[in-house]
């Protein structure tokens, strides 16, 4: 038995953290009280910062391998990829940046019950050391131009894994640290990995233009940047397992609830928030990984500006201007008071946002097209932040609206509000980016039927307006309970 403990030996005053070598193999913690304050100063809280700090690493490394095709597929012609030159361009990189987004949703849900069943420190590493077969495979895939596309969708598909590690990393997490530190550990854990989308738009065009120096500016020296660009984040990946393997823990306490998981499930503010985080996050990773994409095919004449193309002409600002602003959504929706208004006037200014992407492109200004995406993002990470306050305030309302025409206690009922909160997370983080395939979709196919994407991006101002619209039906009218005092709801939770 390994003791992990901060306090002297002698003290006996409070139990400390055990480490055993279970059967299940591993480091596993079998006793964690973070609400208590002297086991949280004495001993939990370092080691839940430790695992925070080596969550996020992974986390960062999964979005990052997630979002690299939006990089990749811009470079993919030049590369000699027939399936990537000319009119089918823009269509067939929409697809293989659609993807990652799709197996990414899907894997959410599964990951999200994961870290209860193989313990968050095996889980984090498995999903780490996963990202290395897609990382791989491209490299040997970029060396020959006649690998059909379809190896590529199998290849997207892998990538798609490192969207899932945003749900088990975030759901390990939670079981660490007490509720009034929960908030900003969560807080840090996401915008942690939502910066790894910035990093590869940054990172990789530069890797490619380090490749083009070494080798030549035609199609076989294309391919070396782009087996380079593949190669890129394999240290990084296995630094992020062997950090996982032997730096985290697994709590032998973190099990899932099945009734809550029920109760969530068939709570209507379960797909209703869902539905609104599809505008938020699904923009936001939509946006985010369609972003290099639409810009070479809106501004092609950048291609011939060296320092453009190095910076992949800038595309990395959307998704860092977007991460950095989520947790001022949560801070800026506390202000406020209530969530449910601030991510009202998000949708309001995403559809605002979407006009002026339209004017820049009918006056064929970039600048004017960059900036309303910078907004855009902004926005959207506002409202991730916002929507993401809003879960706790609505289920522990609604618990306590049940408990009261139940006869039950309020303990019992804000205790029942916190784990159907935790569980409804996963669920509307799944949905949420699977919003992004369906924007990239709707792209793609807006492109391909009717020969300009501009219909896709009005049908979602439409639909922005729309979810304003349900925010204030069901949160902000003032004859609807949960909007009244959600901050009291949110304290109390």
């Amino acid at each position: 038995m390994t003791l992990i403990s901060d306090k002297p030996a002698n003290d006996d005053s409070s139990v400390v953290a055990e480490a055993v070598q279970a059967p299940k193999g591993g480091r596993w913690i079998d006793h964690w009280e973070p609400e208590d304050p002297e086991f949280w100063e004495t001993t939990g809280k370092k080691v839940a910062r430790r695992n925070l700090w080596f969550s996020v690493f992974a986390e960062n490394i999964g979005f990052s391998v997630w979002v690299l095709f939006s990089v990749l597929v811009t470079q993919m012609g030049n590369a000699g990829f027939a399936f990537m030159q000319g009119d089918q361009a823009v269509n067939n990189g929409l697809i293989l940046v659609s993807i990652p987004v799709l197996v990414g949703a899907a894997m959410r849900i599964p990951y999200t019950f994961a870290v209860t069943t193989f313990g968050g420190r095996a889980f984090t590493t498995f999903s780490a050391g996963m990202l290395l077969i897609p990382t791989l495979g491209l490299a040997v895939a970029f060396t020959q131009p006649t690998t059909p596309m379809w190896v590529f969708m199998i290849l997207a598909a892998l990538a798609g894994f490192g969207g899932g590690n945003f749900s088990s990393s975030m759901a390990n997490i939670s079981f660490f640290f007490p509720e009034s530190k929960k908030g900003a550990a969560l807080g840090i854990n996401a915008a942690g990995g939502n910066l790894g989308v910035a990093v590869t738009q940054l990172a990789i065009p530069l890797v490619i233009a380090f490749g083009l120096f070494l080798s030549a500016s035609d199609p076989a020296g294309y391919r070396f940047a782009l087996v380079l660009s593949s190669l890129f984040w394999v240290p990084f990946i296995v630094a992020a397992a062997l950090g996982a393997w032997l730096r985290m823990d697994s709590l032998s306490n973190a099990k899932p609830d099945g009734e809550s998981y029920a109760l969530a499930m068939r709570n209507r503010n379960t797909w209703i928030m869902a539905f609104l985080y599809i505008g938020t996050f699904g923009s936001f990773i939509g946006f985010s990984f369609a972003f290099p994409t639409l810009i070479r095919a809106n501004f092609p004449d950048l291609q011939n500006i060296g320092i453009m193309v190095a910076l992949g002409n800038l595309a990395f600002l959307g998704a860092l201007v977007g991460s950095f602003s989520r947790p001022f959504g949560g801070w800026l929706a506390d202000r406020i008071g209530s969530g449910a208004r601030l991510t009202a006037l998000v949708f309001v200014g995403l559809a605002f946002g979407v006009a002026a992407i339209m004017a820049s492109l009918a006056i064929g200004s970039f600048a004017l097209y960059l900036l309303s995406f910078i907004v855009l993002f902004v926005i959207t990470g506002i409202g991730n932040g916002s929507t993401y306050r809003m879960i706790p305030t609505i289920f522990a309302a609604s618990a306590r609206s049940n408990a009261e025409a139940n006869g039950h206690s309020f303990k019992e009922a804000t205790a029942s509000g916190k784990r159907q909160a935790g569980a409804a997370i996963g669920m509307i983080g799944a949905v949420g980016a699977f919003g992004g395939f369906i924007l990239q979709q709707a792209l793609r196919l807006s492109n391909v039927h009717l020969g300009t994407m501009a219909p896709a991006f009005w049908a979602y101002a439409g639909i922005f307006l729309l979810m304003a619209g349900v925010t204030w039906w069901f949160y902000l009218r003032t004859s609807f309970a949960i909007s009244r005092a959600p901050s009291m709801a949110y304290a109390q939770a």
